[in-house]
Order: structure tokens, then C-alpha cells, then sequence
């Protein structure tokens, strides 16, 4: 019997309850009891959200976007932890480090997760070879899903999780796939969900097998064609090792109690297109676009955006721009949130 040959693979890495895990690095008489990352980890504080917990938590029903107070009425023998993203990035770029020095194409996609292009005869013993790296030189946690396009990679890392290896290829996609509802799939969220419920369509067998003529005449001939072949378990195989460039900096605050002057939401605002500013202006890149985000006490949230006369990054022209694009809104309930995101050009 021949010995397998090599092929092109994507691997995707996804770091384990990341967050929860650098807090537990540095807190080890917590490792196996409830954590639950978030705000400045005072689970009294109003209107902050759990950003990350750990799974003895998540078996009490707390999961990210949840209010802190939620989360400390469901889990209350909890230890909460303020967020530290400074200690992320360190963990997040160690980490990518490692996959980098394993000689393959690493496209990285955030502080937790990064694809691998490999052309390997295992996949399995790479993936295993990485998180015993990963385990072994950072003290964290990894799952890696093994396929051929980054899309069924990803799901296959949900199959894999936690601390495990799972491969999804055309070999099992229908085994694993084709009962699970539609949004079990990478990008098919509820509004998508809905409109193919609409069509009679609620399973991903029933996506695979839908003519595509009827997917077109829904959601136009680019996603209905993309949502066709995501059910087919195709997906991009193109793996960068491109060094990801942010298209923009943003900041966003939920403040403890509703705005309801105008004066203090132009302060606000004046505020966050700063400190974006210099973020950008810390990364030499030059803003031209400007984004305001508003969401009153009724949840209701809007984002508007303008282009900026010239591209630059002069703050008195930023803020008069952000201040331009509140002025659009009509805000006529008191305001909870607030956000400015400065879009950028290219870095030349």
C-alpha cells in the first residue's frame, strides 16, 4: 500500500476560550472553576458585557454580549476579571508567532483564530504537531478543523472544540451536514435564516438541492450563488500570509447613564473620533471616511457615515466631520451608545 501523497490543505487554529485562558495563565488557582472576563470586572457595573467565559461558566448559560449582571445572577460563585487587551495582543501574537515558524502560508484573523495553508500528506499530525507548540509554549489551548477551503476548515473546528481535531471534506460533509439547519453553516445568519425558511428551505441537505435559479431570484446571483455553494461545502482555498492591514479604527462606549443633553453627546463624540485618531495616526495611515454610531434606551441603532472633503488626518477636521455626521441623526430619545469609526485609505 502506497504511502498517502502530499495535497493542499487549510487548517484553522482557533485558540480555546482565549481570553479566559490568558487570565487563567496568570491566575492558575482558578483553572476549573467559573471565569467570566469583562468591563473592569465589577459585575455590578451597568451596561457592560461578558467579552469572554470559561466553559465552567458557559454550563450556567453565560456567553459573550451578555450583561455582567446577567451574568452574575446565572453564575454567581464567578470570578469576574477586567479586560486586559494589552495581554491578548501579547498572547495572540505569540501565538501566531509559533504557527508562522512552522514554515506554512499563516493568514490571521483575529486575537484567537488564523488559517494555515499546508500541501502535507497528514494534515492530522499537523495539526496535532500545532497544538502541542501551542500548549507547550504558551499554555494555551487550541482546536485546528482540517479541510480543503477556509469556510469548511472553520466549521470543522466547531466539531473539533474544546482542545481537539476534527476533518470536514467531501468525504463526510453530507454525513455531518445534511441535517443540521441552515445556519449551522459559516456566515448564514437569522435574516438569511428567515428568508430561506421563507422558501421552505430550513435544513442544509434542502440548500444543497435547491435550484439555483430560485436561491438568485431571492438574494440576488452573487449570494444566492455563495449560499448554494456553502452548502455544497465549497468555500475560498486561498490561504494569505499577507499581514493584515485594518480598514479602519473605531471606538465605542456604552456610558452608565443615558445622554440626554446634546451638549454631552457632541463631548462624546468629539471623544471617540480622538482616540481613534490616534490610532490611526499611531499606524501612519490617513482616515477618509467618518461613522457614527447611535443607539438610544430603545435598542434602536443606526450607523451613518460621510466621506471627508480630502483625505487626512487633522483632528480639528475629524471631529467637525463626526460632529457633521451626529448632526444627521434625530435623536429624539435619550442616547445609550455611542461610536465613531474613521475609514481608511490603503496604506501606499
Amino acid at each position: 500500500m502506497s504511502a498517502p501523497q502530499p495535497r493542499d490543505w487549510v487548517l484553522h487554529v482557533d485558540l480555546d476560550q482565549f481570553l479566559a485562558s490568558v487570565e487563567l495563565r496568570r491566575h492558575p488557582e482558578l483553572v476549573g472553576l467559573p471565569v467570566i472576563v469583562g468591563g473592569s470586572g465589577d459585575p455590578t457595573e451597568p451596561r457592560k458585557v461578558v467579552t469572554c467565559a470559561s466553559y465552567e461558566a458557559r454550563s450556567f448559560g453565560v456567553h459573550a454580549g451578555m450583561p455582567l449582571r446577567n451574568a452574575a445572577r446565572r453564575c454567581p460563585e464567578a470570578t469576574f476579571l477586567p479586560s486586559d487587551p494589552a495581554a491578548y495582543d501579547e498572547a495572540s501574537d505569540q501565538v501566531m508567532g509559533l504557527l508562522r515558524d512552522l514554515g506554512h502560508p499563516v493568514e490571521v484573523w483575529g486575537w484567537d483564530e488564523a488559517y494555515l495553508g499546508a500541501r502535507v500528506a497528514d494534515p492530522v499530525e499537523l495539526a496535532e504537531r500545532i497544538r502541542t507548540v501551542i500548549a507547550a509554549e504558551t499554555g494555551l489551548a487550541c482546536s485546528v478543523g482540517i479541510s480543503d477551503n477556509k469556510q469548511r476548515a472553520k466549521m470543522a473546528t466547531g466539531f473539533a472544540k474544546p482542545d481537539g481535531v476534527y476533518t470536514l471534506t467531501d468525504a463526510n460533509w453530507m454525513d455531518v451536514m445534511a441535517s443540521r439547519p441552515v445556519d449551522a453553516l459559516w456566515s448564514v445568519g437569522p435574516k438569511t435564516t428567515k428568508k430561506l425558511a421563507a422558501l421552505g428551505i430550513t435544513t442544509v441537505w434542502e440548500l444543497a438541492h435547491t435550484d439555483a435559479e430560485r436561491l438568485t431570484a431571492t438574494f440576488g446571483p452573487r449570494t444566492g450563488l455563495w449560499l448554494l455553494l456553502l452548502a455544497k461545502g465549497g468555500g475560498d482555498a486561498t490561504v494569505s500570509a499577507d499581514p493584515w492591514i485594518p480598514r479602519s479604527r473605531s471606538h465605542v462606549v456604552t456610558f452608565p447613564r443615558d445622554l440626554t443633553e446634546r451638549a454631552e453627546m457632541d463631548a462624546a463624540v468629539t471623544d471617540l473620533a480622538r482616540r481613534a485618531l490616534a490610532d490611526v495616526v499611531a499606524q501612519s495611515r490617513v482616515v477618509t471616511r467618518v461613522a457614527v454610531t447611535v443607539r438610544t434606551n430603545t435598542f434602536y441603532t443606526r450607523t451613518k457615515i460621510r466621506k471627508l472633503d480630502r483625505p487626512g488626518t487633522d483632528a480639528e477636521d475629524i471631529t467637525a466631520a463626526a460632529l457633521r455626521v451626529l448632526d444627521l441623526f434625530d435623536v429624539d430619545r435619550p442616547v445609550r451608545l455611542l461610536g465613531v469609526r474613521l475609514e481608511l485609505a490603503p496604506p501606499s
